[in-house]
């Protein structure tokens, strides 16, 4: 029960795992916007907005994107305007989404100005407001590709930080196993690490530092936020099911 009441405080603190539009440098801006039958100039102002917010605007062709963006997509959030249907008003959506296209942000601006593109502008305004400034967190190293260089990694934690690794976060071996999905485990820096799917550069769970000894905050991919902590060189992760309890989940060092 101790135990228990420990996990569940644990819940409390705050993972440094992007959840916000704030937590990101990038923003992914299409080339038109589909559910627009003209331009509007909304990309141009979209893009100067948010460049005032301190963001920067990227095309969704990567091409020429800087090397942390490319060599991570988990660092860039992709944005989307929606056209909103009104009979008297010019309204439409904004939309932020991450790398899992999961949504981040979603906020809705509204103009009576009756003029399409001038309408349009006024609404995307009101609509920014409640994006915030950026802010940005790291989510993955730059230039980094976690499926084929986790030595690399590791080799560029310890250099960047005399403090030697604790050891809630070392482990004999990098890669684990359910059973049913093997992941590799892969060193941010002394308070993160992740496990990632061989073969995916998405991170299958994030996991951060408490102030207990070998009990973290888990951010999973598929948003949800939990414990997890090491058992006998094994990382468990509690993970939550849809009527509210927990299932323990346990991941075997190979």
């Amino acid at each position: 029960m101790k135990k228990v009441s420990m996990l569940m405080l644990a819940v409390c603190s705050t993972i440094a795992f992007a959840q916000k539009v704030s937590d990101y440098k990038y923003v992914a801006v299409p080339e038109k916007f589909e559910t627009f039958k003209e331009d509007y100039s909304l990309k141009d102002l979209f893009s100067k907005a948010m460049a005032g917010k301190k963001y920067i605007a990227l095309p969704v062709i990567k091409d020429n994107w800087p090397s942390d963006a490319k060599n991570n997509y988990c660092n860039v959030v992709t944005a989307d305007i929606l056209k909103d249907k009104s009979l008297f008003k010019n309204k439409l959506i904004v939309q932020f989404k991450d790398c899992n296209n999961k949504m981040i942000l979603e906020t809705r601006g509204s103009s009576n100005i009756k003029d399409f593109e001038e309408g349009f502008h006024d609404a995307l305004k009101q609509a920014l407001i409640a994006v915030p400034v950026s802010n940005p967190v790291a989510l993955l190293p730059a230039s980094t590709n976690v499926v084929s260089d986790t030595s690399a990694i590791t080799a560029n934690t310890q250099k960047s930080s005399p403090e030697p690794v604790a050891t809630a976060v070392s482990s004999e071996s990098g890669n684990f196993s359910n059973g049913k999905v093997s992941l590799q485990k892969i060193q941010i820096d002394p308070s993160q690490f992740i496990l990632a799917k061989s073969g995916s550069s998405v991170p299958f769970a994030a996991f951060k530092t408490t102030s207990k000894d070998s009990v973290f905050i888990v951010k999973l991919d598929n948003g949800s936020t939990t414990v997890g902590y090491f058992e006998n060189g094994n990382i468990v992760i509690d993970i939550p099911q849809a009527d509210g309890r927990y299932s323990k989940e346990v991941f075997v060092a190979k």
